[in-house]
């Protein structure tokens, strides 16, 4: 028989919710956490669906945030199910979602389900902030949500993040922060010649390449106690007529820096500029911040998670800020202890993305067990 949690994350894996569409994910949820006294505000911004879910009103503060849109699913040959189809296997249930982040989102609504039924007046808030735009571009979704928050002067004091933390075991792995993020498009003007006349040219790849080496090769920083070094990768190249015979007239690259809190946006760029600007090329890059690092190095949620996961699960957890970018970047510079607990990520954007069945059912049990401490 099912559980609970495990229908409902199927409900929502059902739903084709492909980034930014929510697909009525929300509507679903919605519906639940009327029952639990909540008041729900819907606040959609071009397209995107958000809700702000509001239980309470006065006492510390507890949210659970996350996200009901899902990365494409790809080549459907590829699957061994379809991917907005949940199937269970073997104990584990496929379909896209199921790991990032429709499980998390599932235990979190019967977690609350259930503490609301046996603690009817405790007090406290609770809050969901829950969005249909991270996969994407991020514009409209979580900002939304927090610009809301400021404007309402609502203060939350403790954050839960559902994404997928766990490295092997559920449980393993939490994260406290994440690196920042921060992307150039860096165009180089060259001109444009036959090969067999290069003195009459200039060749961009060839001006601009000592330089790009130079900063794949640059140590930012050593990182510190919380963070890894900070990486630069270069992930597009592109120039060229398309001809062997024609010297490029010019040359596009896409960057990406990982950054720790040893660094700033500001002092990355000027680091850049200054090994380009040695190079004596004609070049302009467009700069794009996905996030700041943020950092929860300690405190009441980070100790009673490590416990409630103890706890729940026997297990001891590592405290991380590894992986890409979350919605956490939004959310924890309001002055929020915020943390990210959810179910193993080894193949979430994958074809066959999947979670153990018995996971949603001991996610579901931990979120409970965190908000019980909270509260």
């Amino acid at each position: 028989m099912k559980s609970n949690a495990l229908k409902l994350a199927c409900e929502l894996i059902a739903r084709e919710s492909v980034t930014p569409k929510d697909a009525g994910c929300l509507d679903i949820i919605s519906e639940r956490l009327k029952k639990c006294g909540f008041s729900i505000i819907r606040l959609p911004r071009n397209n995107v669906d958000n809700i702000l879910a509001i239980r309470g009103d006065s006492g510390s503060c507890f949210a659970f945030a996350g996200h009901t849109d899902v990365v494409p699913a790809g080549n459907l040959m590829a699957w061994d199910t379809l991917p907005f189809e949940p199937t269970i296997k073997n104990g584990t249930l496929y379909g896209r979602g199921a790991a990032d982040m429709k499980s998390s989102l599932a235990a979190m609504v019967v977690a609350v389900e259930k503490f609301t039924a046996a603690h009817p007046e405790k007090g406290g808030k609770i809050v969901f902030l829950l969005t249909s735009d991270e996969e994407g571009v991020a514009t409209d979704g979580t900002v939304r949500l927090v610009e809301y928050l400021k404007e309402k002067n609502i203060k939350i004091d403790w954050c839960v993040v559902g994404e997928p933390s766990s490295a092997e075991e559920l449980g393993d792995t939490i994260r406290v922060g994440r690196r920042g993020s921060l992307n150039g498009q860096l165009t180089v003007q060259g001109i444009q010649g036959h090969v067999a006349y290069p003195f009459k040219a200039s060749n961009p790849i060839h001006n601009v390449m000592p330089a790009l080496n130079e900063l794949a090769e640059k140590t930012w920083d050593n990182g510190n106690d919380y963070y890894p070094a900070t990486t630069f990768q270069i992930s597009n190249i592109n120039s060229g007529a398309g001809a062997e015979n024609i010297i490029p007239g010019a040359l596009t690259a896409l960057f990406n820096f990982r950054f720790s809190n040893e660094q700033t946006s500001k002092k990355l760029q000027a680091a850049v500029h200054k090994v380009l600007d040695k190079a004596e090329i004609e070049y302009t890059i467009d700069w794009r911040l996905s996030g700041n690092p943020f950092l929860t190095p300690g405190g009441r949620l980070v100790d009673e998670t490590v416990a409630a996961i103890k706890e729940e699960l026997g297990q001891d957890t590592e405290l991380s800020t590894g992986g890409g970018t979350s919605d956490g970047r939004f959310i924890a510079p309001l002055g929020i202890e915020l943390v990210e607990v959810g179910p193993v990520n080894a193949n979430i954007h994958k074809v066959n993305e999947s979670v153990l069945v018995a996971d949603i059912d001991r996610l579901c049990n931990l979120y409970y067990n965190i908000l019980n401490r909270m509260l």
